[in-house]
């Protein structure tokens, strides 16, 4: 089935994300829209501070307080906008409707806390299980998971388990009650490289059997490439680029999804001297350029682009690209 006939899931329109710090107000997100829909895997991607993670802590209402603030755009979940819900129906959505991997599995979990006492504190918030058979659902998950000696591994701390262990037990406690939406932002981060691909396996075996969708948060063009339909490149808080995986990644428009895909390390073709760059830094959200965000870094900017703030435009399909010239570089 081809993600154009699926019913959109979560749908973001021109999401607005603020924060107040001793230096002044900055916007995180900046406008930011996308649609996931039903059963896909959508990759978000970009540097680090580009807002992706500020994204996906907006989407699930947990933006430190209280200085971080949904002001602008709304966010659509099942034909609901949870910018609106109270405090208390997130609360059954957060978990519930909704699970989140965050980055770093060893400050995810409590470590004064067995693992048992975190994955049942899901179950008995968001069903009606009692205590045992939470505790008997909770190694029945950990074991979905491929978690050896489940039992055994309710009754231990986070600091006992390896890294790609704590990692599945975040993923088993964010799936715990079958959610419709799985946000996972950098779930392979600090993790080598047969562990990651365990993983993202895991991840998509979960997806398969579940049914879910997936919010793939990461700066990893090639997780993008193995595991997702769409994909959303960000910049500077804003939308650089959007569309399928084969349409980014076959046609880029935009010169830093061009710069992110030449990059990576190729295997095939012609070894180079070396490999090329991005230079310069993603601008501070203090000091952001009236222009385009991109200008001072891309080798393709003229005049126009430091004084006029580029909008998404359609290239084609489901393609979209925010760049002043990307006719000009077809």
């Amino acid at each position: 089935m081809g993600v154009g006939v699926l019913t959109a899931l979560l749908e973001l329109t021109n999401l607005v994300t603020e924060f107040d710090t001793d230096e002044g107000r900055v916007r995180a997100v900046d406008r930011v829209s996308f649609v996931l829909r039903e059963g896909e895997t959508l990759g978000l991607v970009g540097e680090s501070g580009c807002g992706k993670s500020v994204t996906a802590l907006s989407i699930m209402r947990l933006l430190p307080q209280p200085t971080g603030r949904i002001v602008g755009g709304g966010i659509s979940f099942a034909g609901r906008d949870l910018t609106q819900v109270s405090s208390q129906a997130m609360q059954a959505i957060r978990g519930g409707e909704i699970g989140i991997v965050f980055q770093e599995p060893m400050t995810a979990l409590n470590p004064v806390h067995t693992i048992g006492r975190q994955l049942t504190e899901v179950l008995l918030l968001h069903t009606d299980l009692t205590p045992d058979a939470a505790l008997r659902e909770a190694a029945d998950i950990l074991a979905r998971v491929g978690i050896p000696a489940p039992d055994v591994r309710l009754g231990e701390y986070p600091h006992q388990l390896s890294g790609g262990m704590r990692q599945r037990v975040v993923i088993a406690i964010a799936l715990a009650c079958k959610p419709r939406l799985l946000i996972a932002d950098e779930p392979t981060t600090a993790l080598d490289v047969t562990i990651q691909a365990q993983i993202l396996e895991l991840i998509r075996e979960l997806q398969r059997d579940m049914g879910m969708s997936v919010l793939m948060i990461t700066h990893d063009l090639g997780v993008i490439a193995e595991t997702c339909e769409s994909v959303v490149v960000m910049y500077a808080g804003r939308v650089a680029e959007r569309g399928t995986v084969f349409e980014v990644f076959d046609t880029p428009a935009h010169p830093y999804t061009r710069g992110l895909l030449s990059s990576i390390p190729r295997l095939d073709g012609v070894p180079k001297a070396h490999l090329p760059t991005i230079e310069g830094m993603v601008p501070g959200l203090l000091d952001l350029p009236d222009g385009c965000r991109f200008a001072n870094r891309c080798d393709e900017a003229r005049s126009t682009c430091t004084g006029t703030l580029p909008e998404m435009e359609p290239v084609a399909g489901e393609h979209g690209v925010a760049c002043l010239r990307w006719r000009d570089l077809a």
